[in-house]
């Protein structure tokens, strides 16, 4: 059976690789920070030795839009394209073209429909920052196997808490049972408080630090219960009117455990945003 080498959540800001290339004047004051945090947060998933990464993230409205939102959505193809137009315009984000796992994609598929989850797929997923950033920032390289799945974080009506949890418990099982030898780690990318397009968008940190606080406390220590007491679908807008990407964090949590500490968990506050940075090893990884 598989092994999971490690279970990581991290944020997913798409400026980090234009702050961190800049010089001179360009370059922006925080950015010799946050390329070392990104440095030492690359080593935790280098040292797990992976051969596959399952990446959870979520579309912002590039190819998903109103006319067809999928909840839970898995891609199935032998490569994924990313990034889009005006990722590269606004965040210099390069064109990649990414290797898919099609035999991981379909046990997933399979598995989690019969588990009980109805599991969108796509043979044809281009993917973009939410899948991309993290590989840029964990693996620049970009030199292995993905299997991209997609959640709805944007788009009302959004599954609840829980269900984030319990999928995230499930993709943990499904990958501890696909037969095969390979190290598979699970990275999921999500959102602290966040505003996009609202008055506190641009503020000196993150729209509501004290949800920033707790949020970095609940995912350190995997505190599902504490987390799921908290936050509903509607306390999530009080933060900020992007803060559901905090339930991609909680279906990290779900595949981590319950009460799990993790292994390695660091932040930044970063003007308008915290930036956050978790890695899980699951027993008999190193």
């Amino acid at each position: 059976m598989a092994t999971i080498a490690a279970i990581i959540a991290s944020t997913h800001h798409p400026f980090y690789l234009r702050a961190s290339t800049a010089t001179g004047e360009d370059r922006p004051p925080f950015a010799d920070e946050w390329v070392a945090k990104i440095e030492a947060f690359r080593e935790t998933l280098t040292r797990a030795r992976p051969d596959v990464l399952v990446m959870v993230g979520s579309d912002h409205f590039h190819q998903l839009w109103l006319d067809n939102m999928p909840q839970f959505l898995v891609g199935k193809a032998a490569f994924y394209d990313a990034n889009y137009y005006n990722e590269e315009r606004e965040f210099g984000l390069p064109r990649m073209t990414l290797r898919g796992n099609e035999d991981l994609s379909a046990h997933l598929l399979r598995g989690g429909i019969d588990a009980g989850f109805d599991l969108a797929f796509s043979n044809e997923l281009r993917v973009d920052h939410s899948i991309t950033c993290p590989i840029i920032t964990l693996r620049p390289q970009a030199d292995l196997p993905i299997v991209p799945v997609y959640t709805n974080i944007f788009a009302p009506p959004m599954p609840q808490p829980k269900r984030f949890v319990e999928l995230g418990q499930a993709i943990r099982a499904l990958v501890e049972s696909w037969p095969s030898d390979q190290r598979v780690a699970i990275i999921g990318t999500g959102h602290l408080s966040l505003e996009l397009g609202g008055p506190r968008q641009f503020g000196p940190h993150g729209p509501d630090p004290e949800f920033d606080r707790k949020a970095v406390a609940w995912i350190a220590s995997s505190n599902l219960d504490g987390a799921l007491a908290e936050v509903s679908l509607d306390s999530l807008w009080q933060p900020g009117n992007a803060t559901h990407g905090f339930m991609d964090f909680l279906l990290v949590m779900g595949v981590a455990g319950k009460n799990v500490k993790a292994d390695y968990a660091d932040s930044l506050d970063l003007f308008h945003t915290m930036e956050a940075y978790f890695t899980w090893y699951p027993e008999g990884t190193s």
